[in-house]
C-alpha cells in the first residue's frame, strides 16, 4: 500500500520508528533517560595543584606527592579536605581529623585550603558542562548532575560523550573526572565512584546485580556509619543483601529511612536533574572556636559574629527567618540546641543575635565550648510586613536601614571595611563560620612552591 509518493506508508513507519528508537548502546534508545554525574578527582588537592603549577610556576604536582588539603590546626578545624592517591594508600580519608590522618601516615604534607580558588575553578568546571546540556544541577563545589536524554544526535553515545566531556576538562582545565553514566541520579553518583581517576563508568538498571551488589553496603549512597552498624546487625553486608531483604524487615528496624536504602539498593531513583537551586529552607552557620570558652560574654560575642553572617546571608537572598535554633558543642564533643519562634519574621542581626543570647542563656550548662552555631528556619519573603505593636517601641526600620549600608559597604570595599568596635581588639573574628580568616585568603608568598 502507499501514499502516492513512490514509498509505502510501512516503509515510512519502519523509517520513522527507526529515526525517533534508534537501538544504540546498551539496548536504549536516543530518548531513554541518560543522566552524568561528574565528579571532580580530590578536588580541592587538584584545584591546588594545577593552580600552583600554571600560575604560580611550581614545577611539582602535589597529586604524585604523599599530601593532603586541610584545616587549620591550630584552630581545631584540623580536617582532612581532600587527599592525594599517595596518601589514600596509607589509608588518610577525607573528613578525618589532621591528627588521626597523621597516626596513619607521619610524613603527610598538608596544604592549606584557598576556598576562593576552589570557588573559581567549580565555576569554570561547570560553564563546560553547560555547552553539553542545558540542563546542569550543581550537588556540591566539585560534583554535578547533568541531563543528556536526547543529546546523541549532538555528542554520541554517552559514553562516547562523556569522554569527549571528561578530556575536555582535563586539557582546559587540567584537572581530571570521573564520570558516572545511568538512567537515574542514584546509579549515576554510584558509577563515578568506581575506579579512579579519569575514567567513565556506566551503572543501568541491567548491570546493578553485577557491578553494584557486591559492593559492601557501606558504599550505598545514604547508609553512613550508624546505619551501617544496624544493617550489619542485621547480617546485612552488601548491597545485594540489602536490595533482597523484605522490606517490612528494614522498615521495623530503620522506618522510613530503611525503606529508602532498600529503594536504592534497587537502583530506584525518581529525583530530577534541578537546574535552579531549591530554595534555601534554612541559613545556619557554627565556628568551630580555637579555645575552649568558658564564660558567657566571649559566647555571647561568637553568637554576635555569627549572626552578622546569618543575616546578611538572609538579606543578601531577600528572607526573613521565624525561627531562630542555637546549637552549643562542649569540650567532651556532647551537642545540644534549643529554638524559639520569633513574634515577626526578621533579617536583622540585632534581633537575631538578641534571640540567640537568650537560648544560649536557657541551653548553657557551664561546661567549656568547643563549638556554636546559629541555624534559622521557617523563612519568609523579605518583602513580609511586620505587623505594629504598640507596646514596642523599636525602630526595626532603622536597623534595617542601618544593615542595609553596613552590607553595602562591605560588598564594596571587603567584610573587614566595618567591623563592631567590640571586635577591634579581639581575637574573635567579627564575622566567623563561613567568612573565618583563612577562607578569604591565603598567603602564598609565606609558602615554599617547589
Amino acid at each position: 500500500m502507499s501514499d502516492g509518493s513512490g514509498y509505502s506508508v510501512k516503509s515510512k513507519l519502519e523509517f520513522f520508528k527507526h529515526f525517533l528508537y534508534n537501538e544504540t548502546e546498551g539496548g536504549e534508545n536516543m530518548f531513554d533517560k541518560v543522566i552524568f554525574h561528574i565528579d571532580v578527582n580530590s578536588a580541592f588537592l587538584s584545584w591546588e595543584a594545577v593552580y600552583r603549577m600554571e600560575v604560580l610556576g611550581g614545577k611539582v604536582d602535589l597529586r604524585k606527592k604523599v599530601c593532603a588539603v586541610g584545616g587549620d590546626v591550630a584552630s581545631r578545624r584540623g580536617i582532612i579536605l581532600a587527599k592525594s592517591i599517595g596518601a589514600k594508600k596509607y589509608g588518610v580519608r577525607t573528613g578525618e581529623s589532621i591528627l588521626e590522618a597523621r597516626k596513619k601516615c607521619p610524613n603527610l604534607e598538608l596544604v592549606p585550603a584557598n576556598y576562593p580558588l576552589y570557588q573559581r575553578c567549580s565555576q569554570a568546571f561547570l560553564k563546560i558542562l553547560r555547552e553539553y546540556s542545558p540542563c546542569v544541577e550543581q550537588y556540591s563545589i566539585d560534583e554535578a548532575f547533568v541531563d543528556m536524554t536526547g543529546t546523541r544526535c549532538l555528542w554520541g553515545e554517552p559514553r562516547q560523550a562523556a569522554k569527549k566531556m571528561k578530556d575536555r576538562i582535563r586539557q582546559e582545565l587540567g584537572f581530571t573526572v570521573n564520570i558516572g553514566i545511568s538512567s537515574n541520579k542514584l546509579l549515576a553518583k554510584m558509577a563515578s565512584d568506581f575506579e579512579k581517576p579519569d575514567k567513565v563508568h556506566t551503572l543501568f538498571v541491567s548491570e546493578i546485580q553485577e557491578k553494584m551488589w557486591p559492593l559492601p553496603v557501606s558504599e550505598l549512597f545514604f547508609v553512613g556509619r550508624a546505619t551501617e552498624k544496624k544493617l550489619d546487625t542485621l547480617g546485612i553486608h552488601t548491597i545485594g543483601d540489602l536490595a533482597e531483604t523484605d522490606l517490612q524487615i528494614l522498615r521495623k528496624h530503620l522506618k522510613k529511612h530503611g525503606e529508602v536504602i532498600w529503594s536504592f539498593a534497587n537502583g530506584k531513583d525518581v529525583s530530577l536533574v534541578e537546574e535552579e537551586p531549591p530554595q534555601m529552607k534554612g541559613y545556619g552557620n557554627s565556628t568551630t572556636i580555637p579555645f575552649d570558652v568558658t564564660d558567657a560574654s566571649t559566647a555571647k560575642m561568637i553568637l554576635l559574629s555569627l549572626a552578622e553572617t546569618v543575616a546578611s546571608r538572609l538579606r543578601r537572598d531577600g528572607r526573613k527567618a521565624e525561627v531562630i535554633s542555637v546549637q552549643i558543642k562542649d569540650f567532651q564533643l556532647c551537642t545540644v540546641s534549643h529554638q524559639k519562634t520569633m513574634e515577626f519574621a526578621t533579617d536583622i542581626t540585632s534581633e537575631i543575635h538578641r534571640a540567640a543570647c537568650e537560648l544560649f542563656e536557657e541551653l548553657w550548662n557551664g561546661q567549656p565550648i568547643r563549638l556554636l552555631g546559629i541555624h534559622t528556619s521557617h523563612l519568609r519573603d523579605q518583602q513580609e510586613a511586620r505587623q505594629l505593636n504598640l507596646f514596642d517601641r523599636s525602630d526595626y526600620e532603622k536597623q534595617e536601614r542601618l544593615d542595609a549600608a553596613i552590607d553595602r559597604i562591605r560588598e564594596r570595599y571587603g567584610v573587614d571595611s566595618v567591623k563592631r568596635a567590640v571586635f577591634v581588639e579581639s581575637p574573635i573574628d567579627h564575622m566567623c563560620g563561613r567568612a573565618t580568616r583563612e577562607k578569604r585568603k591565603v598567603d602564598y608568598s609565606k609558602i615554599h612552591i617547589e
